[in-house]
């Protein structure tokens, strides 16, 4: 089998733009290296030693389930055995970054994309475009969750059809992914914790989005989520809360085109903005956090 071909950036005139690809690769098991084994064992280990004090315990519970580890990059047949009896999904190898309507098309339809290369080892600490370490450890733990499986089918079914709406539609739901799935965070009773794969594959965001005082964490707000800017070039300015998945899974059911063009009359939110209307959550410990006046 050839090895598939890594998606690259291309320079232009706007600067560096990616590559899409479209195609499903299988993963080249036999093309790793000991370097890119050692790359994903380096990854995993620092993770797993941070992440019981910050992720939430659905996440922890997918990755021992998973049965991930330090014995170098997982088999993708071998987890989807795991993933498909537990909720149906699995797991598909492309070469990188997919097309909207590519990517909302295996969501709804239960696959979740994977890029199959992992990172150099110069790159532990920021990649610009998500790898298989972000993918994989990322974002697959959580769908062996029931709850949390169902909503990113509902997300890809809803990004069809903003797709269809236009522009604004599909940026007012790319900021939903954001928010959540990339970077979401819910509190529970034993603190604040981290489910967004955005956070949970990066060392130095874990310990930011939980134990900085530089961030606003506000309550989720289904529209305000959706009329949140975002910055992909630094830590986040902005978390938003989720009290549960339920919640997360609930605010999906409503048709979004009314809301949709309800937030095509304003303007957006701009990233570190609070309003008076947020519940704010006040940094106290680790463990716990005050929520402010919900005004």
């Amino acid at each position: 089998m050839d090895t598939p071909r890594r998606v690259e950036h291309q320079e232009t005139d706007r600067g560096y733009v990616p590559v899409y690809a479209t195609g499903i690769v299988e993963q080249p098991w036999a093309s790793y290296s000991k370097t890119d084994h050692e790359v994903w064992n380096t990854l995993y280990q620092r993770q797993r030693e941070l992440l019981p004090a910050y992720a939430c315990k659905e996440f922890l519970e997918g990755v021992e389930r998973f049965g991930f580890g330090e014995g170098g990059i997982p088999r993708f047949d071998d987890l989807n055995k795991v993933l498909g009896e537990a909720t149906g999904w699995q797991i598909v190898a492309v070469e990188g970054l997919l097309p909207d309507e590519v990517f909302f098309d295996h969501l709804a339809n239960r696959r979740f994309p994977v890029s199959w290369w992992i990172r150099r080892p110069d790159q532990l600490d920021y990649l610009s475009e998500p790898d298989l370490f972000h993918d994989l450890f990322g974002h697959v733990p959580l769908l062996l969750n029931p709850v949390f499986a169902d909503y990113m089918e509902a997300y890809g079914k809803g990004g069809m059809k903003a797709h269809a709406i236009g522009p604004e539609a599909l940026m007012n739901l790319t900021r939903l992914y954001w928010y959540t799935v990339e970077f979401g965070l819910i509190n529970t009773p034993e603190g604040m914790r981290i489910y967004g794969a955005g956070i949970v594959s990066s060392k130095g965001e874990s310990v930011y989005s939980i134990d900085s005082a530089a961030p606003n964490r506000i309550g989720f707000g289904l529209e305000r989520v959706m009329n949140t800017k975002y910055r992909i070039d630094t830590y986040q300015q902005t978390y938003f809360v989720i009290d549960s998945f339920d919640q997360l899974f609930d605010a999906t059911r409503p048709d979004f085109t009314p809301i949709y063009a309800s937030l095509a009359e304003g303007s957006p939110v701009a990233a570190a903005d609070v309003l008076g209307t947020d519940k704010v959550f006040q940094r106290g410990t680790r463990e716990g956090f005050a929520s402010g006046a919900d005004n």
